[in-house]
Formats: structure tokens, sequence, C-alpha cells
């Protein structure tokens, strides 16, 4: 009989395994106390929508749309359906169909995973994971400026450096328009200088030629209109009410004119956080989105961030991490002891405390060897002695409460054990 065929995950989608939990808990700990901080209230959308949602919020002619959605027809009714390449779309969906703010603006937050169909790179996969916020239904910089200080105060709860802050603003529709046309002119009369990138975007998307990676167009691009001289006093009022804003809280931020986001629905301000060559961060404001998609206008501005770039820096910097595992591993052999076992983890359990019961077998020192490797301050041992004798064998593994007592051991009944243990690890080893 031929050996079965071992089947591999999908290239570009990746595993998360336990050695990492601690610095996905870590990460996720941060977002989740940064949120509620700042008032905003967690929102779960759907992984698969309608693909027109995305076609008519991202634009045909992105990326995106063009060549890294996973679409897909459903076989059963013949939908066009796509998995989510981001989180904002479906959002505004979601409001709108909700009437989320029919009693007044929102602040709103999600995280999950985004499929986007790339070749796969160190902090980029086909499967990748965003936490994203978006503050609806306000018009002002200020909201702007909030989404930003929280994205500062995320790092900084991280303790991450070196991430830095770069702003634009895009304007709005009407004085894109006018750049737009003065961009074409420009990369029509230096057409020998575009790649074919470049071309195949001069008239469908010429504001991401700005955006170029490419070494030999960086100084076409540096030397093309800026949007910044198209904008009317509105917009110049908005993106100097931001500045303002950032500076009061001693919030550094380099303008960077080539600053561009590549989505459609973009409007005025926009920004992205970058540390060691990499965009961890990238958002701003999207006043047509909501309208776009069929709701009432409201403002809107938000966020984007690449969890998976932030977990690698995260592990550059060598972040401080909780890595603790259970207080109590319980070690048993013998005849009629497992049973014993199962009750007094219960029981502990019941006391507040996070138990391991060894399984697979093996004798004492083999089972202390997992004990000492599962973090437990305290194993628990039960011998045929011990249930004998309604008895267990606490053995310290580290110090409770920092206090001298690795090493000691000492007999508890089984109804006191959980008091004994807790009391210990609150107390220090004082108590026992």
């Amino acid at each position: 009989m031929s050996k079965p065929e071992r089947i591999q995950g999908v290239r570009g989608m990746n595993d998360v395994l336990p050695a990492d939990e601690a610095l996905w808990s870590r990460f996720e700990a941060a977002v989740a106390s940064c949120m509620r901080a700042y008032g905003y209230q967690r929102i779960r959308t759907p992984i698969v929508e309608h693909t027109r949602l995305f076609v008519r919020g991202i634009g045909e002619v992105t990326d995106i749309v063009e060549k890294e959605m996973y679409s897909f027809t459903d076989s059963l009714n013949g939908e066009q359906l796509t998995l989510r390449p981001e989180s904002t779309a479906g959002v505004v969906r979601s409001v709108i169909e909700h009437n989320l703010l029919y009693d007044g603006p929102k602040r709103l937050w999600y995280t999950g995973p985004m499929f986007r169909h790339e070749r796969p790179q160190k902090g980029r996969y086909r499967q990748f994971h965003q936490v994203g916020a978006e503050a609806m239904g306000m018009p002002g910089p200020d909201a702007d400026a909030e989404v930003i200080l929280l994205c500062q105060r995320l790092w900084d709860d991280l303790g991450l450096t070196g991430v830095k802050l770069e702003i634009n603003t895009l304007g709005q529709a009407d004085e894109r328009r006018a750049h737009r046309a003065a961009l074409i002119a420009h990369f029509e009369a230096n057409i020998d200088s575009l790649d074919e990138e470049a071309r195949r975007r001069l008239h469908s998307n010429p504001l991401r030629i700005l955006d170029t990676k490419n070494p030999a167009m960086q100084a076409v691009a540096e030397s093309a209109p800026k949007l910044i001289d198209f904008l009317g006093e509105a917009s110049l009022a908005h993106f100097e009410g931001l500045q303002a804003l950032l500076r009061a809280q001693n919030i550094p931020a380099r303008i960077n004119p080539r600053l561009v986001r590549g989505l459609d629905y973009y409007n005025l301000s926009v920004f992205e956080w970058v540390a060691d060559g990499l965009t961890l961060c990238g958002g701003g404001r999207y006043d047509p989105l909501i309208e776009m998609l069929g709701g009432r206008p409201a403002p809107a501005c938000g966020f984007g961030i690449g969890v998976e770039r932030v977990l690698e820096l995260m592990r550059a910097q060598a972040v401080d991490l909780d890595t603790g595992g259970c207080d109590v591993y319980i070690v048993h052999q013998g005849e009629g002891v497992l049973e014993a076992a199962f009750q007094a983890a219960e029981r502990l359990r019941d006391a507040g405390l996070d138990v391991i019961l060894h399984g697979g077998g093996g004798g004492f020192k083999a089972q202390f060897k997992r004990a000492d490797a599962s973090g437990a301050f305290a194993a628990v041992v039960l011998g045929e002695d011990e249930v004998r004798a309604g008895q267990a064998t606490v053995k310290w593994l580290r110090e409770p409460a920092g206090a001298p007592g690795e090493g000691r051991q000492q007999r508890v009944a089984l109804e006191a054990l959980g008091s004994v243990i807790t009391d210990a690890l609150v107390a220090g080893d004082d108590t026992i």
C-alpha cells in the first residue's frame, strides 16, 4: 500500500503555531487596550462579500481588483463573491445596511484575515491579517489626528522604536482632477523615462506612478507637478489643522508629497507609519466612500495595520512578552490515581488556576521534565500513597510571588490544595 501524500498548506497562507502565540497575544492585547482607551467599538464583518462591493469601493483600475482578488462564482446560486482584500469597504457596507450612523458618529475597529493573490515575501502574504479603525461621521482634522494618536499610543504600548509618521493631503476630487491632468501631461512629455507598468497606469491611475520604486523613474517622479499646488483654501486649512493638532501633541510628522494611497476612495489627509523601510500602517480620510456604496453622504477616516509586519518588528526589537505557562502541572502515576488526578485538576481550576494534567504516560522523572518545561510554578504530585492518604505533594518549581521557595515541597490535604497554592502565588512563600 502506497504511503498517503502529505498535503502542504497553501503557499502564502501560513499557520500561526503555538510558539508564536505569546507574540500575537501581546499585540492583540495592546490593540484592544488602545481601542478601548479611545472609545472604539469592535465590529466583525464576513470574510466573503459580493465582488461588486470591492470593484465599486476600491476601483476597477487598481492592482487589487485587476490582479489580486480571490473571486469566485457561488455554484449554488451564481453569485460573484470575493474573499475580502481589505476591510474598510465591508465595514462601510455594514454601517449602511444597519443604519449605524442614525444616532450620530461612530468609532469602530476590526481585526482579521484578508486575502490578496500576490507574491509572498517577508511581512506580505496571500492570507494576511489587519487591524483597523474607522471614525465615521466626523468631518474635521480632529478625527484624522485622533486615529494617528491612537497608532502612536499602540507603538508606545508595544515598546516599538523607530516608527516614523509620514503625511500628505490628496485634496478633493475637483482638485485631484486638475492635478491628474497636469500629471498626465508631465508623464506624456517624459514617456521615454516610464517603465511598462507606469505606461499602463498613465491614463488609468497616474497618481500611483508617483509611488514608483523603480530607481530609473525617481527623477521624473520627483519633478512631477505637486498636488498641494492645486489645493483650494478649504483643503489647505484641513491639512494645516491636522498638522497643528499633531504639533500640539508632540507627534513629529514628515510631509511626503509623493505619499498616495492605492485605493480610489481617499481624499484630504493620508498618512503612513513606516519602520525599517516597511509600511506598517496606512490610512487617511475617505469622505466619498459611504455615498459611493449607496449610503447617505457622511465623512469618515481610518487606518489599516499590517499585523505580520508589526510582529516582525516586535521580533526584531525583542519586545517583552509574557511567556509564562500554566500555574500548576499535575504529575501522577499508579493504580487508581488517574481519577483522583482529574478531580484535583478540576478543583484547582475552580480556584482560578491554570492547570495541565500530564498525559501520555511515563515515569515520574519524565513527567517532572515536562512539568518544568511547562513554566508552571508548582507541580502537584499524586501517587498511590498520596491518594490513600487523601493528600498531594506540592513541589515548587519556581519562586511564587518572587519569594524564596524554589525546590521546596510539602504534603497538603486534597481539599486544601487550591487555597494553599493560590495563597502562595498571591502572598509569596511566607504562607507555606
